[in-house]
């Protein structure tokens, strides 16, 4: 992992940074087979995918601070480095959220209500297209940056970033109509299944809101240049 990390820098830390995104983009990937695990009462299998999430996110972790070590060395970036820094730390946040949602699945065998499962993967599906579309936006800043930061493809980029905007939006009103259909179960459902219902949807919730930060610091650091 190290050397591959190392090979990828040169000249310009944005090749790390798309790789970066790549592998926070896989842990959000992961929530899907986890939600399936939860819904089909395989407690097994979501231990074993919470392993793997664990190990996505600390393979994130380590192309974090190795971008980080370079950025901190480098006397000359083409972006501001506090920007920069910002845009990895609310990207990495993606990761430890979904690593969250897999710790929470862990924590009690809970029997999800029927009535809510197609509900849920369709939060999950809106919450996914938050994340990748931040990862699209990620691989163009990329290309961006071997260019200049202006023309056509910045336009581009902006548009995908308020595309990103509109998009967390719709996440967080399919959140809240979750929110009251799980607390409109209350009397018909164990309050500690209500309980857990909530925390699954405030931390993908906390997924998608990542996402959107991070995306902001993109917009910031095109802008600037």
């Amino acid at each position: 992992m190290r050397k591959l990390i190392t090979d990828l820098f040169g000249k310009s830390p944005f090749g790390p940074i798309v790789e970066h995104s790549k592998k926070v983009h896989e842990c959000v990937e992961l929530l899907w087979p986890l939600m399936e695990a939860q819904v089909q009462e395989d407690f097994d299998e979501i231990r074993r995918l919470h392993s793997r999430m664990s190990r996505l996110e600390y393979e994130a972790d380590l192309i974090k601070h190795e971008i980080r070590g370079f950025i901190t060395h480098r006397s000359f970036l083409p972006v501001d480095r506090s920007d920069l820094v910002n845009f990895l730390e609310h990207q990495e946040k993606i990761a430890d959220h979904a690593e969250d949602f897999a710790v929470i699945l862990t924590l009690r065998k809970t029997i999800i209500n029927e009535e809510l499962h197609d509900y849920f993967f369709e939060y999950l599906k809106q919450v996914f297209q938050v994340s990748g579309t931040l990862l699209t936006a990620a691989v163009e800043f990329n290309n961006l940056a071997e260019a200049a930061f202006s023309g056509a493809e910045a336009r581009s980029i902006l548009r995908l970033i308020e595309g990103l905007n509109q998009e967390e939006w719709q996440a967080d009103k399919l959140s809240r109509r979750l929110s009251r259909m799980v607390f409109a179960l209350e009397g018909r459902e164990d309050i500690l299944n209500i309980l857990f219902y909530e925390k699954m949807i405030i931390k993908l919730g906390d997924i998608a809101n990542q996402a959107e930060n991070a995306g902001d610091y993109l917009r910031v650091m095109i802008e600037k240049g």
